[in-house]
């Protein structure tokens, strides 16, 4: 028999039916609201590959090295080309589509979810989440294909990358299917039954708008709700901006991304009455498990339904006593105990509230000192620090604005951060406790005690690329470190706008010319295609724009062999950029050539960026040292970076040296126009990218650009602002880079805007 009813499926059917059909059978049984299904036996999913013959080629192909990310995604591709190319035996057709007009009440048009079913998930030691394919809103006409997708699920990336960190061998894990009617939900969510890190008998709900789907991809930041279970009160209410929900489109039955409704985005999704339902229910699962459950549910006219439960993984053996004593992570419900007066106010530079201990920096050799959960407070961070900036809970600096280094690093990193406090480093001292609060850039005595909604690793629990909304208008991310790669590629971006240079070189701890010195010109240019390989393969085939160095002397004469730099008063305004570069040709000609081999590795998706141009001379001595290190300007894309008045107000004679795209540097731009030290706190306040000059100087460019087929895009901090977002694309900019966390919101700005545009038009 190709399927089981979830009526006749019990919990010790695991190996029958998987994980997630064993967990819906047993709350049926149970008599809990489960929507009526069925599921597709993992057996049939066994006599498929065994019987087709194409099992053993399928478990060779994963004989492969996981840390490979190009033999894993070949290992997918090759599973998937096998499964999918294999036709399904004729009798499990029909056994599934008969059984498919029985379920709910619209016959033949019913629309089903359809949910993979692994055997070896949501284990106690293992959940295995997010891994395998679901699918929603599918009719009879899909159904077979939706199948067949979830048994090749099996063989995603994660998936194999996942079983091969665990030990469970490829060729002994089976997938089922579960087919459920589907429930258009108005609201929806999940439930940590207890603490999922402490175990304290405190509920969390997370809830938004329409399906599910939306708050475990993470397309939408939910409400959350923390409930008291000893008193039954709710603790604590957060009530999230929920800009986007997901819904089944009437015309065609897909799930769609569609915008919140203005009037409900700020508005209480569950009333106390759907909590305390909900927690009743919560501790109903419990009970039945005997252990703490991650329940996935839905509300439809009133009625909630248990769409999934798992039991939680994540809770420490040591429980509430460790987490008190551990820096305290951004996601939770808020329920502050402990904290004290703010002691230092900046900028909030890296959302998200974190406590921890002091270590004050000062200089390089002290980075050692910083270990997990610690806070770093120094005067300015610099590339040495990334490895300590990602071991560190939390970043306070004295100096530097929104676009410093320690922002954009602790941005792309999710490491909150306050930047301009003035004198963190003087003011706090070493195991000090403090909490700091990205969003609002304060630094407060003592430690903020938050129950902390804490699941699966995000790479196990949402998937590589959320649902994003389709524009016109290319959104892509900016990335500063090789490291961002990989959180950078799960926005879904359509590649990157800027990937800087100068953070890989800098982290030499050298010079480029005393580096060349020591170690020879291969290992700098093998540095240089080492750190951009990294990110050109998380994107491939989506375009990586590579910006060539643009350190200013400051930071070079820091380093060992920077005794020579210049001392200039104003770095901002000196020897960097192409300036730099054009002036010492050989080091120069080294970035050239790390360009050279990338292109012959073939990552034919690098485009280099060249900055700080001012005119079209600069231009053409750019192209002729890219011919004298063998790179035809003709074959690859290549542009610059509008940063000054004069590269904006000459842009047709930049266009007419060959450049293929321009990109604004707004951060530049802005201070070049208004005269304005983007990195001086004492001037923060002046510092306008919407200011009417500078919207001035980049709407010219555009319509420049555009007349003679030239690509714009922008790189800078504005590129994240809505306002900045609606003035380029009503302009007709290429695209937008964003920040990393930012990504989400201007892909949604971006495409209100140019509906509003189709609309205008045809009205």
């Amino acid at each position: 028999m190709a399927l089981l009813w979830l009526d006749d499926v019990r919990a010790a059917d695991l190996e029958t039916v998987g994980g997630k059909g064993a967990s819906l059978g047993e709350l049926t049984s149970a008599g809990l609201p489960v929507p009526p299904g069925f599921v597709v036996t993992a057996g049939t999913y066994r006599d498929f590959i065994e019987k087709s013959g194409i099992d053993e080629d399928l478990f060779a192909a994963m004989d492969i090295d996981s840390e490979d990310s190009k033999a894993l995604a070949g290992a997918q591709e090759r599973a998937h080309e096998l499964i999918m190319g294999t036709p399904m035996p004729e009798e499990v057709r029909a056994e599934i589509l008969e059984a498919y007009r029985t379920v709910g009440t619209d016959g033949e048009q019913a629309f089903v979810a359809v949910r993979s079913s692994a055997t070896a998930e949501d284990l106690p030691d293992a959940s295995f989440a997010g891994q395998q394919e679901t699918f929603l809103n599918v009719r009879e006409k899909d159904l077979l294909e939706r199948v067949k997708e979830c048994w090749a699920s099996l063989f995603s990336q994660r998936a194999i990358y996942y079983r091969n960190q665990k030990g469970f061998p490829h060729h002994e894990v089976d997938i089922a299917v579960v087919v459920q009617q589907m429930v258009d939900a108005e609201k929806s969510g999940v439930m940590f039954t207890s603490h999922p890190s402490t175990g304290e008998p405190r509920v969390i709900i997370e809830a938004a708008w329409g399906l599910g789907e939306a708050v475990v991809s993470g397309a939408v930041s939910p409400d959350n709700y923390v409930v008291d279970r000893k008193t039954g009160d709710v603790a604590d209410v957060t009530i999230a901006d929920k800009k986007v929900m997901h819904v089944k489109d009437e015309a065609t039955g897909e799930t769609v991304e569609v915008e919140v409704p203005e009037e409900k985005r700020e508005q209480r999704v569950l009333s106390d009455e759907e909590i305390a339902a909900l927690v009743t229910l919560g501790e109903e699962v419990e009970d039945h498990y005997e252990t703490p459950q991650d329940v996935e549910w839905a509300i439809v006219d009133g009625e909630i339904y248990m769409l999934q439960s798992r039991p939680i993984t994540t809770i420490s053996d040591s429980g509430a006593e460790e987490s008190s004593g551990e820096a305290i992570a951004n996601g939770g419900a808020e329920s502050a105990q402990s904290s004290g007066d703010v002691l230092l106010r900046g900028l909030g530079a890296s959302p998200g509230i974190v406590s921890g201990s002091v270590r004050i920096v000062t200089k390089l050799d002290q980075l050692d000192k910083v270990v997990e959960g610690d806070i770093i407070v120094t005067e300015m961070t610099m590339p040495d620090m990334v490895p300590a900036m990602k071991r560190a809970a939390g970043i306070v600096t004295d100096e530097g604005g929104m676009t410093s280094h320690a922002a954009i690093v602790s941005r792309e990193l999710g490491v909150p951060a306050v930047v301009g406090c003035g004198s963190a480093t003087r003011e706090l001292t070493d195991d000090q406790v403090i909490t700091i609060d990205g969003d609002k850039g304060t630094i407060r005595e003592g430690r903020e005690t938050k129950d902390v909604e804490e699941r699966e690793p995000v790479e196990d629990v949402r998937p590589k690329t959320p649902v994003k909304p389709m524009t016109a208008t290319e959104v892509k991310v900016n990335v500063s470190i090789p490291e961002a790669a990989e959180r950078a590629a799960a926005t879904g971006a359509d590649g990157v706008g800027l990937l800087r240079i100068e953070h890989m070189v800098l982290s030499l701890g050298m010079t480029p010319e005393k580096y060349i010195k020591e170690h020879g010109e291969r290992a700098y240019v093998d540095e240089i295609v080492e750190g951009v390989r990294t990110v050109a393969e998380e994107f491939y085939p989506r375009p990586v724009r590579v910006r060539t160095l643009d350190a200013p002397t400051d930071e070079f004469r820091q380093l060992p062999g920077g005794e020579d730099e210049p001392n200039e008063h104003n770095p901002m305004l000196g020897y960097r950029g192409i300036r730099r570069s054009l002036d010492k040709p050989d080091v120069f000609k080294h970035e050239l050539r790390a360009f050279r081999r990338l292109f012959e590795m073939g990552y034919d998706n690098v485009e280099m960026m060249f900055p700080l141009i001012n005119d079209a001379e600069e231009v053409y001595q750019v192209k002729n040292l890219m011919r004298e290190t063998g790179i035809n300007p003709d074959k690859h894309d290549w542009g610059v970076m509008v940063e000054t008045p004069a590269s904006a107000l000459g842009i047709r004679s930049l266009a007419e040296a060959g450049i293929d795209f321009a990109s604004f540097g707004t951060n530049d731009l802005t201070q070049y126009t208004l005269a304005v030290d983007r990195n001086n706190e004492n001037v923060a306040d002046r510092f306008d990218e919407l200011h009417p000059a500078v919207l001035e100087l980049i709407g010219s460019t555009i319509e420049t650009c555009r007349e003679l087929g030239v690509k714009t895009s922008i790189c800078g901090q504005a590129g994240s602002k809505s306002k900045m977002v609606q003035f380029l694309v009503d302009e007709g900019v290429t695209s937008i880079s964003a920040n990393i966390d930012a990504v989400r919101d201007v892909q949604h700005e971006v495409k209100r805007v140019e509906q509003k545009l189709i609309l205008d038009s045809v009205r």
